[in-house]
């Protein structure tokens, strides 16, 4: 394999989850540069649903990956759900807030101190570790479904479920937690 683009054709799973930690990271500069509420309002759903998507990929095929041929993988992925879990509990609350209300600004830079913290975990430990004990034709494999499962992820924090469990109750039938994405791409929104 040559050498991959973030987002391009042939990218690794590595390119594609550095690229979402550099979105996420624009997103809050984002937020915290308007003064307008709802267009705060709008930025955080973004965001929101965009760490959920990656959260969900993360776990359902960048985990098992690092628990199989990472040394230590068990113990780095137990806490690194951990830290979703918490980021989930905060993204909860930001959805919760006004964002007129200080609180709302409060809540978002303690998201994005703990997100910070995370990908840079990530970016520094794990990833060069996935490289350096994966084949490369399997990092691009593992981007490929990374890709699929964000486009079908929930978009919303449910902090009392497993981000997999729920991934796989959001693409059964007849489960409307895409609705909310649907309603994020025509401009409504819901509850």
């Amino acid at each position: 394999m040559n050498e991959s683009n973030a987002g391009g054709q042939g990218s690794d799973v590595v390119d594609i989850l550095t690229a979402d930690h550099q979105q996420m990271v624009e997103l809050f500069g984002q937020i915290e540069g308007t003064s307008d509420a709802g267009q705060r309002r709008d930025l955080a759903d973004t965001l929101i649903a965009e760490v959920m998507r990656h959260a969900v990929a993360e776990e359902m095929f960048v985990y098992p990956a690092i628990e199989e041929h990472v040394p230590n993988g068990p113990e780095e992925v137990e806490h690194d759900k951990k830290e979703h879990d918490e980021i989930v509990r905060l993204m909860k609350q930001v959805e919760g807030v006004d964002p007129s209300d200080p609180t709302f600004m409060e809540l978002v830079q303690q998201l994005e101190a703990k997100l910070r913290h995370h990908a840079n975990d990530e970016e520094s430990e794990q990833f060069p570790k996935l490289r350096a004990h994966i084949p490369a034709e399997q990092l691009v494999d593992m981007g490929e479904k990374v890709q699929k499962a964000k486009k079908l992820a929930p978009t919303r924090p449910h902090p009392a479920a497993p981000h997999s469990e729920l991934f796989h109750k959001t693409v059964g039938p007849g489960v409307g937690m895409v609705d909310r994405l649907l309603d994020k791409l025509t401009g409504r929104h819901t509850g």
